[in-house]
């Protein structure tokens, strides 16, 4: 099975979690898992450990983390790295909404390397500016 894992600083993780459901329906193959303020990298190391001890070494997973070089990212690597289960592992910092959902509906019918693509492209044009148009002019 191919596991999308969600890590994050706060709830971050959690609530995107929560969206994706909301959008791709409630999913056995997304879990998540977020570094509480007040709480330490190895508490938080024990939690992850629980929450991804149902995937297995033939499994694959696509590991999306809020922020390269963040504790909740290095400590996910880390653990998994420990289960022997880095082999079969994407990582991608810096998740939205786009990205992740885009993973959640392509993962399983994409090969890894389209998958990191695709999803890296999805989510960089979803960023832009949004403004909003005030058109006073009254039509003559």
């Amino acid at each position: 099975m191919k596991y999308l894992v969600l890590v994050s600083h706060g709830q971050f993780a959690d609530g995107l979690k929560d969206a994706l459901s909301m959008l791709a329906g409630e999913r056995d193959d997304v879990l998540s898992a977020g570094l509480k303020n007040g709480k330490s990298a190895d508490e938080f190391a024990e939690e992850f450990s629980h929450v991804i001890e149902g995937i297995h070494q033939d499994d694959e997973i696509i590991l999306l983390g809020d922020l390269i070089g963040g504790s909740p990212l290095t400590t996910a690597m880390n653990v998994i790295a420990e289960k022997g289960l880095s082999e079969h592992c994407t990582t991608i910092g810096g998740m939205n909404l786009p990205l992740a959902l885009t993973t959640v509906l392509m993962k399983d019918t994409m090969a890894r390397d389209d998958l990191v693509v695709q999803v890296l492209n999805e989510a960089q044009s979803a960023l832009k500016e949004f403004k909003v148009v005030n058109d006073d002019e009254d039509d003559i």
